[in-house]
């Protein structure tokens, strides 16, 4: 069975030696001294390696079940359920007045990666309840707030999304879903939604659906669409669970991976819904739960790449295959282990350069989060709206290509489900299709972000990697600066051709859209390995006692600028090729 061991060291580095938390001028911030996110991580990672990682192949073998309208969960999902509810794990970075910890976006986004590398099924449970409840702190009423937020923080309730339709999903604006006015305030929700994760199960007493839906009479299209809150069972005067509404399970999805988690089919036949913020403005409610869902994904492609890596270093190590053409390293064995062959080396580097530099990015992400809401930094929520598309693109992107690297470690033994590689490959693969389809997320980062704000936050960027650069003189940080600046003027050419291009054409665009996605993040790892690679040669000037993890630190980051940097320079020349080869064709030719 695959293991996972939680890399409390890696994120200790990162938050205190990188990001220098503690010392960040942000509300909240202060608290986050070494000894307290230790102790913090140090638990998390316990609950991640002895409760959540014996349960994934239990929820990938058993799967969820739909019975007499019942849907249940696999073996050891409603225990292990309740020791995150009482553990106080669900509502950690959620405000206190509703039960949370009111801890930073930081820290909890560090704690989510060890929960969802440990079990991606089993922590979207409490992920899409985290995110429900971030929509209705946003845009609910205080009363909505007072009912919803205290049981949802704590997960007795669940809370879900419900977005697609059979014959729509990125073009919500052909949902057909119908709310009709009521005499009370409240509306009859009726339609059809599917692919709802979480959508039901036995481990909460109701379950919060965040539905969107049309009210008749409104405009067209999407501006037409309103956010419902459609409880599982209505509420009581006093606030405890009533009567069924309007709910039920029509089916539940059997899909590629995440078996542990419900997807749904969800029936709403004139179910009491309650709109949750202005009538006709759902996207913009939907929004807030969309953006916070997909730098969890975004986390997720990061986590499955770490639990896989983790499990291929392992083999590598104890798989005894040919010899190595420089010598014998294991001369009394029949064989040399698999780590002593370049392509495995070449494999395993990848993997490792890519999951430490990306973990360094999506932290960083996490802090503009805090600091932008925390202290209302626009420039910081300007980088931040800027770089979700990237945070979701390209880490799932990426993570599932790691995923794949690491299976191929293990040769044909990868591919049979004994040692449990291919599991995450599989529940990767999710992750570049929900949360907006990763080739719309290209799209977003091209026609929308882009030009936001009148390009401020994408110019703030290049002058953050800019000013970053001059102020790291001295030979040591060449070989990291230097590719980096290359990186940077690949990205802001690209930039470029879309500006001198793309209103001509706009396919010009369009059809570079992914690989600027790409390219883009390729530059975010190359900021985040500079910054660690500067990080650690700080450390090892002041005499750190583990010398090796930071020297460690540093071949990485050579690796990552000298191998996985230059792809930069690629998709630039497939930008700058514009859209003719790629619309050549009539449709009529495929």
């Amino acid at each position: 069975m695959p293991s996972y061991t939680a890399p409390t060291k890696d994120m200790a580095f990162l938050l205190h030696e990188v990001l220098k938390a503690d010392k960040q001028d942000i509300p909240g911030y202060d608290e986050l001294e070494p000894d307290f996110t230790g102790a913090v991580l140090e638990e998390a990672g316990k609950v991640a390696s002895e409760v959540l990682t014996p349960l994934n192949i239990t929820g990938d073998h058993e799967g969820c079940r739909l019975e007499n309208g019942v849907v249940y969960t696999p073996t050891g999902f409603k225990a292990a359920f309740e020791q995150m509810k009482e553990g106080g794990w669900t509502g950690l970075d959620m405000p206190e007045e509703f039960g949370g910890q009111n801890m930073p976006v930081l820290l909890g986004t560090a704690v989510g990666e060890m929960f969802s590398a440990a079990n991606q099924a089993f922590t979207m449970y409490q992920g899409l309840t985290h995110g429900a409840a971030s929509a209705i702190l946003a845009h609910g009423t205080d009363e909505q707030k007072a009912t919803y937020l205290p049981k949802m923080v704590s997960c007795e309730w669940t809370g879900t999304m419900n977005l697609t339709e059979p014959h729509c999903g990125t073009d919500l604006g052909l949902m057909r879903t119908k709310a009709e006015p009521q005499d009370d305030g409240s509306y009859k929700v009726s339609g059809q939604k599917i692919f709802i994760s979480a959508g039901d199960h036995d481990m909460s007493e109701n379950v919060i659906h965040l539905v969107l839906a049309k009210i008749p009479g409104g405009p067209d299209g999407i501006k037409g669409v309103s956010l419902f809150i459609v409880p599982k069972f209505n509420l009581n005067e006093d606030g405890s669970v009533g009567s069924r509404n309007g709910v039920t399970v029509g089916n539940i999805e059997h899909k590629m991976g995440i078996h542990g988690n419900a997807t749904c089919v969800m029936n709403y036949d004139e179910a009491t819904g309650y709109l949750l913020g202005d009538m006709h403005k759902g996207m913009r409610a939907m929004f807030t739960m969309m953006n916070e869902a997909r730098l969890g994904v975004g986390m997720q492609g990061l986590a499955q790449a770490e639990a896989a890596y983790q499990n291929a270093v392992i083999y590598a190590k104890d798989r005894l295959q040919g010899r190595d053409v420089t010598g014998l390293k294991n001369p009394d064995g029949p064989a040399d282990p698999l780590i002593v062959h370049p392509d495995i080396r070449r494999s395993l580097m990848d993997q490792k350069s890519f999951i430490e530099g990306a973990r360094g990015f999506l932290l960083w992400g996490a802090l503009l989060i805090d600091q932008a809401h925390r202290s209302g930094d626009q420039q910081a929520d300007g980088l931040i709206s800027l770089m979700t598309p990237v945070l979701k693109g390209f880490l799932t992107d990426q993570g599932f290509d790691m995923t794949v690297l690491a299976q191929q470690v293990y040769g044909g033994h990868g591919y049979i489900e004994e040692h449990g590689m291919s599991q995450f490959v599989r529940d990767a693969r999710i992750a570049q299709i929900y949360e907006g389809a990763n080739g719309v997320q290209a799209l977003d980062l091209v026609g929308r972000k882009l030009a936001a704000d009148g390009g401020k936050p994408i110019m703030a960027f290049f002058e953050l990697i800019k000013s970053y650069c001059k102020g790291q003189d001295g030979d040591e940080m060449t070989d990291f600066i230097e590719p980096l600046k290359e990186a940077s003027k690949h990205l802001q050419a690209a930039s470029m051709y879309f500006m001198q291009n793309g209103m001509k054409n706009p396919n010009n665009a369009l059809a570079g859209s992914y690989d600027f996605m790409h390219l883009f993040g390729h530059v975010c790892l190359g900021y985040a390995w500079a910054q660690q690679a500067r990080a650690a040669l700080d450390a090892l000037a002041n005499g750190a006692a583990d010398a090796t993890f930071y020297e460690t630190k540093l071949t990485t980051a050579r690796y990552y600028m000298a191998r996985r940097l230059p792809a930069t320079a690629m998709h630039l020349a497939r930008i700058e090729s514009g859209a003719d080869t790629v619309m050549a064709l009539d449709a009529d030719a495929f």
